[in-house]
């Protein structure tokens, strides 16, 4: 046969042994290299002194490591090869669980006049597929406010949140921007100059986060084709 036959193995065979590589450099029991979580901060409708933020985890697996962390769930959740065993019912004993509610207060915090603005945390009702809620009220009607996550941070450093906001604003939180100024209202947006930077920038932290799970994605897709290729053109009469 020949050797550029058998091209297609040896791609997977690198491929596998790169993922190998990528797997075994991932913390045993933090895994923040995978889709990142979010949160959606809006302003109220009707109280113009309340902000909204909505924490939705990047996967199921984050929800049972933040459980085991915060002692609501067994430690043998997190097995010795560093995968999760997640079950349904992990997401509802943390979504009801005061230990959860601080550790939310602690880890989103808003600001607006150089003042903290008080927060409350609706229960959730679908951890898994909606978030949870948290409402802030602040001592007057926000204009701008600093809003600080470090959601899962202290899990692993590596993690990060993708965050969307009113007028088309976005930031990615993460290792050394934890904070960032939210504009409400009518109060004035940055120049466009500096949201053009910032996007630039958000879509390359946001493709650092992704970008290696699509890559894989379309290797696997390429080889397919080309094995689907190969084995046309064997089937073809001499």
């Amino acid at each position: 046969m020949p050797s550029t036959a058998r091209w297609p193995r040896r791609v997977v065979i690198a491929v596998a042994f790169t993922l190998t590589l990528l797997a075994t450099a991932v913390p045993a029991q933090a895994h923040p290299y995978g889709y990142p979580q979010t949160v959606t901060i809006a302003a109220d409708a009707t109280r113009p002194e309340v902000v909204h933020l909505r924490w939705k985890a990047g996967g199921v697996d984050e929800l049972t490591l933040l459980g085991v962390e915060l002692g609501l769930l067994p430690q043998d959740r997190v097995l010795l090869d560093g995968a999760i065993s997640f079950q349904a019912s992990d997401a509802t004993i943390l979504a009801s669980s005061t230990p959860f509610t601080n550790y939310l207060l602690k880890q989103m915090t808003v600001s607006s006049d150089g003042h903290a603005c008080a927060g409350a945390v609706d229960p959730p009702s679908d951890l898994v597929g909606s978030g949870v809620d948290v409402d802030y009220t602040c001592a007057g009607p926000v204009g701008a406010a600093r809003v600080e996550v470090r959601m899962l941070s202290d899990l692993d450093p590596a993690y990060q949140t993708v965050a969307t906001g009113p007028r088309g604003q976005r930031q990615v939180y993460g290792p050394g921007r934890y904070a960032h100024d939210w504009a409400f209202g009518d109060a004035p947006l940055p120049s466009e100059a500096s949201v053009a930077d910032h996007d630039r920038a958000t879509a390359w932290k946001v493709a650092g986060s992704v970008g290696p799970l699509l890559l894989v994605a379309a290797v696997v897709s390429l080889l397919r084709r080309q094995v689907r290729r190969r084995r046309a053109a064997r089937a073809l009469p001499s």
